[in-house]
């Protein structure tokens, strides 16, 4: 099990990865008609630097490298681009989570609808879309909520993006991925994954292709050899339907962030289920 809490990761290796791809998938999305993005486990939409992640300093090693590196490819900046309007006095203290990066892309017709268990961090969430009124935040589980909103929904794209705090969070977050696109097999599904060591990814795969899923693109960053499994050492964005160019755009994403950011033996992994 693996305690992901977003104020505590925020800014690191896993977020670029999942935000460069996120941002990808909406312009795709969005180039398609109006979109409604539907996120399970929204967090508090945007993070002060100086707080929790001040003591992981994982955005260190993260956001901070990114946006001080040159020659970033196109979907690498594409983030930085937005990391950069949260902070107009330069530096990098607020880094945006999905809700605050969707929200800001929004057109007049599309929609985001976040969803958070947690009390205090959904008042943190419910203030940061107070500026975009096509933004909405909702107290619910999100696994649950999802599903009923994918079905009033069509053709969503939808983040499923757990803490891992609890040991069945592979299991929901896969079942929930698969009964999504049974319901509407025109929704677009993102499933992270932090990447610990193969059996734990393993079985999240099988578990998807037990439901009936195939085709779902697979987006691996491995910063190091998966031989520690208390540690993350990569992560993996699973995309169920994903939009024609998915793969080339998962190449560049994870293969910068592996490249540029990783030990001796990173590397990036692109494949189709």
């Amino acid at each position: 099990m693996l305690n992901y809490r977003h104020s505590f990761h925020a800014g690191n290796f896993a977020d670029l990865v999942k935000h460069a791809l996120l941002l990808w998938l909406l312009e795709r999305r969005q180039a398609a008609g109006p979109v409604t993005v539907v996120d399970t486990h929204a967090g508090a939409g945007a993070y002060d630097l100086t707080g929790d992640a001040a003591r992981s300093r994982e955005a260190e090693a993260g956001i901070e490298r990114l946006m001080a590196a040159a020659d970033r490819p196109p979907r690498i900046e594409a983030l930085a681009r937005e990391v950069a309007a949260l902070n107009p006095q330069g530096g990098v203290r607020l880094y945006p989570g999905s809700p605050v990066l969707v929200a800001r892309r929004l057109g007049p017709d599309d929609r985001y609808l976040g969803f958070e268990l947690n009390p205090p961090v959904l008042d943190l969430l419910v203030e940061a879309l107070e500026p975009f009124p096509q933004a909405a935040a909702r107290a619910g589980d999100g696994y649950d909520q999802a599903r009923a909103a994918a079905r009033r929904t069509p053709a969503p794209l939808v983040l499923i993006d757990p803490p891992f705090e609890r040991a069945d969070d592979y299991l929901r977050a896969a079942d929930a991925a698969a009964a999504i696109v049974r319901a509407d097999p025109q929704a677009v599904v993102a499933v992270w994954t932090p990447l610990k060591d193969l059996e734990t990814f393993d079985a999240f795969l099988r578990r998807l292709a037990e439901a009936g899923v195939s085709g779902a693109l697979v987006a691996e960053a491995r910063l190091r050899p998966l031989t520690n499994p208390m540690k993350m050492n990569g992560c993996a964005m699973v995309v169920l339907n994903p939009p024609p160019g998915s793969e080339a755009a998962a190449r560049e994403i994870c293969g910068w962030v592996a490249g540029t950011l990783g030990d001796d033996g990173a590397r990036a992994e692109v494949w189709t289920t």
